[in-house]
């Protein structure tokens, strides 16, 4: 799976104005929303914020992958935003949250879900990489930093 073939550029924001958890998942939310993606703007923010209740998608090392399942959306979506602040997710290691990263699938389309999931993860696993994604200046320089990671 290639991520930029679901991310768009109206879909990513740095620096997130969100000061914490939910801010920042509404606020990504928003995003998807203003780029036209979704069907159901409050379907959506229900599925991700019950599904963060559940358990937090802090993962540790700086990054949060908020998601969800609903009939909000009719394809899977994205949307990533970086706070350079960092922001307390409630991180399975405690420590704030810099990098986000929004996924929303429809119920029926768990592959791709997964897919994007996994293919977040390990690109995530590359120190210098997430390094290179916190500091991004810009939505632009963000979004060229995924779509050059995923070209090599």
């Amino acid at each position: 799976m290639i991520l930029t073939q679901i991310l768009q550029l109206e879909c990513v924001k740095v620096p997130l104005a969100g000061t914490d958890k939910d801010s920042v998942i509404k606020e990504l939310v928003d995003l998807l929303d203003a780029a036209k993606l979704l069907l159901d703007k409050d379907e959506v923010l229900q599925a991700v914020l019950s599904r963060e209740n559940t358990r937090s998608t802090g993962i540790g090392s700086g990054i949060a992958i908020p998601h969800g399942k609903c009939k909000g959306v009719r394809d899977l979506v994205m949307a990533i935003g970086v706070s350079p602040r960092g922001i307390d997710f409630q991180s399975i290691d405690g420590k704030p949250v810099y990098i986000f990263v929004l996924l929303v699938s429809p119920i029926d389309k768990t592959g791709p879900h997964i897919q994007a999931l996994a293919r977040i993860s390990r690109l995530m696993l590359d120190e210098d990489f997430k390094n290179k994604l916190q500091s991004a200046a810009s939505a632009e320089q963000l979004y060229n930093l995924i779509s050059e990671k995923e070209a090599e």
